[in-house]
């Protein structure tokens, strides 16, 4: 049963007063989920149990008789309950007991008006003594008022301002008390008596000060005097100090304003220095002579420095807008080095920053925390201008020219220590130069302003940036390769390939350190300028960069083995009688192509951009292989036969190329995949077409289509007569019918019978996968969509991976910047 019938079981049972059983009757479940069979299990446990048939029948007919027999008791008591008279009888009584308590609620009434009645009188008593005490104690108070007004004004005549404080605090104290009766006559006239003594006050105080300011040697002012009436200023107000400060500062500074106008010389921004060693002077004199008269919660000092602060700021901002335009930027920076030293000294002074002082001394007609060094910040354009022309003189030298000249091998310019030097760099010195100029303006910015001139700088390093991807070092890339010396088409240029190493090597340093740029600046702008603060273009334009640089090696890596896939595209296969081993053109391609890998290799220092290089070779040999294929055909089975060996040739080598440390599964898997399916269309036309059921069924085998257009490629690549093929196409459209679970089409439906003398890679049998760079590493040939050239292919995604382990955080120091060990040198290898 659920717990909240049980509860209501219970409440029924203490409602009729019945008591509850220590045994539990079987017939207690019944219930929606009554079960019989459960019942009779109770009863009759076993056979031995039946002997007791006529017992349990006895019990169960005793028991229905008892509840028949509550049940009609439990009948008999619903009538009783239900009966009219006895509902009339408990209206009537409730009535009676609501009618009781309405006559109670009215002999209470009654008795609180006599109570009242009683106490009236004492309730006057006591109104007429509350009073009574209250005017007693107001007319005290009023003679203590008069008393100590009394007293002020003698104290004020004898300037006792030690007695003059404690008497007009204790006289603002009790005046409080009556200013809710300054209507009464009196009263407002003894409060007009506390105004004009407090005016009285004053006006004494303010020529006590200013005698002390002045200083007359004919009628001194003891400082002990003016200490006294500073306690005195205190208790007239917050109002008054602050005037007699304002008095003070003003009477210090009206020396200051004399000699530093701006249209003198002394006021001229190349005599800062004059202005903040005056005050220097003054803070000094004043610390020894007033500083101890005034109170140290005043800070004096700290009124002193904020008006001079702004009176000076006021000052260099009408000589910046009247001289900006011819002030030079050495002159700009000593002013504000000189500024800033002086703030420096003074938040050191004690022991508070600029700002804050600034801030606690702050008046309604002053700017806030406005450091003298702000009213510079509006013509950081001046420095930020000699940053750009300084970058602008310092590429000069490497823009719109060549990085690097093509070195003869008989030149004799080329020196020996050049020689070493050219081999010891890993990036240009001038990329390194570069970011170091960029750390060291980076720092002298934010030490003058993280607002909008650091902001502006960013702007001008993103610009050279842009200029040094663009024009130092993609224009290198884009070097023509000797157009006009076809004896020189298949020389390996080492130079020009070494440089093109080093610009992958620049790009992707200068790539990652302007990441670290941005983060860099990112920490030091204002928090107003973050968000807007963004080098993805710059970083997008130096993966440009790497990626041209692949396509330029590839381009020379084509150019170098070109002749041997000119040599197998020339040579007549179907006059080749008998197969002897590799032929000549794979030794030649292997030694050309070993040339440009190991030249390459050393000399890339990130791993991915080798493999870039590598997938895309590979399928640039594989795709020269199958259009030269193509290109000379008829082939005949002897040709086809030595094709094949060709291939493996061919195919260990590529297996080898990129090195145990270079090599992928990935890249394993494609060249598998490709050079597989060359393998089986080379075998296809090796096999004899007689008898012709023969060959149609090892073709679909070896291929899998049931294409008539792709059996007719395989045709004009074998060389097989038009007589020949009319037998050959019945039995393949015969057999083909048979074989429904043939595909359409196959690899050999991509397959260009009309190549292209020069590779054109993608859209061709070669194409099992995407390049691992370029399509995230599921295959190697799909993503060359086009031949490598001075555009290049493009680096994909892995190009622009910047996370990879082990990056020098290049920005973290910048006195590190050149961390790759080379020399600095202000022009360009030669």
């Amino acid at each position: 049963m659920p717990p909240e019938e049980q509860e209501v079981v219970l409440a029924i049972q203490r409602i009729l007063e019945i008591q509850p059983t220590d045994g539990l009757d079987p017939f207690d479940g019944l219930s929606e989920h009554f079960n019989a069979v459960n019942i009779l299990n109770e009863f009759f446990p076993d056979e031995s149990s039946l002997g007791k048939l006529e017992e349990v029948n006895a019990q169960l007919m005793e028991t229905q008789a008892k509840l028949k027999e509550e049940v009609a008791d439990l009948q008999a008591e619903l009538r009783r309950n239900q009966d009219p008279e006895r509902m009339t009888i408990i209206q009537e009584m409730i009535s009676d007991l609501l009618g009781q308590m309405s006559r109670i609620r009215e002999k209470a009434t009654e008795s609180e008006a006599v109570v009242r009645n009683i106490t009236k009188d004492i309730q006057v008593l006591d109104l007429a003594k509350k009073n009574l005490i209250l005017s007693m104690t107001m007319l005290k108070r009023l003679q203590m008022l008069v008393n100590a007004l009394t007293q002020l004004e003698d104290f004020i005549k004898e300037r006792r301002y030690s007695e003059v404080s404690q008497t007009l605090s204790a006289v603002k104290q009790l005046s409080a008390s009556f200013k809710t009766y300054t209507s009464v006559p009196r009263i407002a006239r003894l409060w007009k008596r506390i105004n004009d003594i407090q005016g009285q006050l004053r006006s004494q105080l303010e020529k006590d000060f200013d005698s002390f300011f002045i200083q007359d040697t004919a009628k001194p002012i003891k400082p002990s005097l003016i200490s006294e009436a500073c306690t005195a200023v205190d208790v007239l107000g917050p109002d008054v100090r602050s005037h007699i400060i304002d008095r003070f500062v003003a009477f210090e500074l009206k020396e200051y304003r004399r000699i530093f106008r701006t249209n003198d010389e002394a006021g001229q921004l190349d005599n800062l220095s004059r202005r903040y060693a005056w005050f220097r002077r003054l803070v000094q004199t004043f610390e020894i002579e007033q500083g101890r008269v005034f109170p140290t919660d005043w800070k004096v000092s700290w009124h002193l420095l904020s008006k001079f602060a702004e009176i000076t700021r006021d000052h260099v901002t009408t000589l910046l807008t009247k001289f900006g335009p011819s002030l030079t930027v050495k002159a700009l920076l000593e002013s504000i080095q000189i500024t800033q030293e002086f703030e420096a000294s003074m938040a050191k002074r004690w022991a508070t920053s600029f700002q804050e002082m600034l801030k606690a001394t702050d008046m309604t007609h002053s700017q806030p925390g406005k450091t003298i060094t702000s009213a510079f910040e509006s013509h950081m354009n001046i420095f930020v201008d000699a940053q750009d022309k300084a970058l602008s003189d310092m590429l000069a030298p490497h823009r719109k020219s060549k990085i690097a000249k093509p070195i003869s091998r008989t030149s004799s310019e080329n020196t020996e220590e050049e020689d070493k030097e050219s081999e010891s760099m890993v990036v240009l010195p001038s990329s390194t130069e570069l970011f170091y100029f960029y750390g060291q303006s980076l720092e002298q910015c934010a030490n003058l302003s993280t607002a909008q001139p650091l902001y502006d700088l960013a702007e001008v390093h993103k610009k050279w940036l842009r200029i040094y991807a663009e024009e130092v070092l993609a224009i290198s890339s884009k070097r023509p390769l000797h157009p006009s010396r076809k004896s020189l088409e298949t020389r390996v240029d080492t130079d020009f390939l070494k440089q093109t190493c080093l610009i992958i090597n620049t790009a992707d340093y200068c790539q990652t350190t302007a990441i670290e740029l941005e983060e860099k600046i990112k920490e030091k702008i204002d928090p107003e300028f973050k968000e807007k603060i963004k080098f993805q273009t710059e970083q997008d334009l130096f993966v440009s960069t790497i990626s041209t640089a692949i396509g330029v090696q590839l381009r020379e890596f084509e150019l170098v083995c070109d002749p041997s896939f000119i040599t197998l595209g020339r040579t007549s296969w179907s006059t080749v009688s008998q197969v002897s081993g590799q032929s000549p053109y794979t030794d030649e391609f292997v030694k050309a192509a070993e040339q440009i890998v190991e030249l390459i290799k050393p000399l890339v220092e990130q791993k991915k951009y080798l493999r870039n290089f590598f997938d895309k070779a590979c399928s640039l040999i594989l795709v020269k292989f199958t259009n030269a294929l193509v290109r000379s055909r008829p082939l005949k089975e002897i040709g086809a036969e030595q094709l094949l060996i060709d291939l493996q040739t061919l195919k260990a080598y590529l297996t080898k190329m990129p090195g145990e440390a270079l090599l992928t599964n990935t890249y394993s898997r494609a060249l598998t995949k490709t050079t597989s399916r060359l393998e089986a269309l080379l075998k296809v036309i090796v096999t004899p077409v007689d008898p012709p059921e023969g060959f149609v069924l090892n073709y679909t085998l070896l291929i899998g289509d049931a294409s008539f257009t792709n059996f007719q490629k395989i045709l004009d690549l074998k060389g097989t007569s038009k007589t020949a093929q009319k037998s050959l196409f019945d039995s393949f459209e015969v057999i083909t019918s048979t074989k429904t679970d043939l595909e359409s089409t196959s690899f050999l439906s991509s397959l260009d019978m009309d190549p292209p003398t020069t590779a054109q890679i993608g859209g061709s049998l070669l194409s099992p996968g995407g390049s691992r760079l370029a399509s995230g590493g599921e295959g190697i040939f799909a993503s060359l969509g086009g031949g490598p050239g001075p555009s290049g292919p493009s680096t994909g995604s892995s190009v622009t991976d910047s996370s990879r382990p082990g990056d020098t955080k290049v920005f973290s120091d910048f006195r590190r910047f050149v961390s790759f060990g080379l020399r600095k040198d202000s022009t360009a290898p030669s």
